[in-house]
């Protein structure tokens, strides 16, 4: 497994991870943000999940509810989570707030 980049938050879509919001999300982004981190790298688990090295690595371990997602379908629902969290951060009104 490669090394993890210094200053990097590793971020890992796994089964066993944490349901978060999106308002959640959007604070753990601006947090590492505002801790200069400078990468956030997100690990997709495959179809045996990952390994316990790499989950034990990770800041933080996310599930996007119990279904099992295709990967082109979990990357999608990624990114819109990343795009919300942005606009959060950038003051934007959302629509659960």
């Amino acid at each position: 497994m490669a090394a993890i980049p210094a200053k990097s938050v590793l971020v890992t879509l796994d089964e066993r991870g944490d349901n978060v919001d999106s308002a959640t999300f959007a604070r753990y982004l601006g947090r590492w943000r505002d801790e200069s981190a400078g990468n956030t790298i997100f690990v997709i688990g495959g179809a045996d999940g990952l390994s316990p090295d790499l989950r034990r690595k990770s800041r933080l371990s996310i599930a996007f509810g119990s279904a099992t997602w295709p990967h082109q379908m979990a990357r999608v629902m990624l990114l819109e989570q990343v795009y919300r969290a942005a606009t959060i951060l950038a003051g934007h009104p959302y629509h659960r707030a």
